[in-house]
Order: structure tokens, then C-alpha cells, then sequence
């Protein structure tokens, strides 16, 4: 059983609390950067006259190693296959991707981020591009090293936790 004195703010020298105050920073500063990016990622939907989840679209199809298919991408949004259908079909208008059977299989698709369009959003990014080069530019490799590690286990442990219940 815990008492009140339990959960009364130690001070900051304190052991506990010093790891509980760290990751109370750490949630509002992802949070925070979170929001940012959400912000500028909710811009260039509207510049390019698109929705955010078309957006989150492109990053996934841009970030993975390999074209994905539509079910893949499904999986990845947690989307119906009418949605992602309806998303890919907004940015193949808007000539942002295009869709490819090159398998044996012609009932596989692949989805392809268009070299225009890449150019589009990097001159839209371009601002987020800076800020990360002079962010960066206050610390260490070795400190870098470290973050992109965080960084990466982060994203590991977020990809294992369930989808959120509807």
C-alpha cells in the first residue's frame, strides 16, 4: 500500500524521483516534437490539397526499404482496404505515387513514390530539414549515436504495443 508521502515530489537529487522526472521530460518533450511535426505534416496536406492520413501514407512508402504493396500499407495505417484504396487513389491524382504490377503474380501491386513528388516535399520540408542540421549541430557524434539509438529502440518498442481499441 502507498502513502500519501509515497507520492509526494521528492527532491531532485533524490534517486526515484530523478529517473521519474526524467521520464516525465521525456514524454513532454515527444509530445511536444510529436505535435510539431504534426503541424507541419498537417500543412503540406492542405498545400497539397490532401489529408494527413495521405500524408502518413507517403512517409511509409517513402521510408520503406522496399515497394510496399497496399496491404502492407493497410497493416502499417491500420486502415480498412476501402480506405487505403481511396487514399492511394487521392495521391495517384494528385501524382504523388503510382501504382505497378511487376511480379509474376499480375495480381500484385506495388506502390511507388513518385520522383516529382518527392521534390515537392522536399522544398516543403526543407525548414524541418534545417532545423534538424542546427539542432544537431549542438551536440557530439557520440551524443548523436546515442540519440538515434533511443530514437530506434523507441520506434522497436512503440511497433510491439497493440493498436489502440476502437
Amino acid at each position: 500500500m502507498t502513502s500519501a508521502d509515497d507520492r509526494t515530489p521528492r527532491s531532485p537529487a533524490s534517486p526515484p524521483e530523478a529517473g521519474l522526472a526524467d521520464l516525465q521530460a521525456f514524454a513532454v518533450e515527444l509530445r511536444r516534437m510529436n505535435g510539431e511535426i504534426n503541424r507541419m505534416t498537417h500543412g503540406f496536406a492542405a498545400h497539397q490539397h490532401l489529408h494527413p492520413t495521405d500524408v502518413s501514407a507517403l512517409a511509409a512508402i517513402l521510408d520503406a526499404p522496399s515497394p510496399l504493396t497496399p496491404g502492407a500499407l493497410r497493416e502499417h495505417l491500420g486502415l480498412t482496404s476501402g480506405a487505403v484504396t481511396a487514399c492511394l487513389d487521392r495521391l495517384e491524382r494528385a501524382g504523388h505515387i503510382r501504382r505497378a504490377r511487376e511480379s509474376a503474380d499480375r495480381r500484385v501491386v506495388h506502390v511507388h513514390y513518385e520522383p516529382s513528388a518527392r521534390t515537392a516535399a522536399r522544398d516543403f520540408f526543407m525548414p524541418l530539414a534545417e532545423a534538424t542540421t542546427r539542432a544537431r549541430a549542438r551536440f557530439s557524434e557520440g551524443e548523436l549515436t546515442t540519440v538515434l539509438r533511443f530514437l530506434a529502440a523507441m520506434n522497436e518498442e512503440l511497433a510491439e504495443l497493440p493498436p489502440a481499441r476502437r
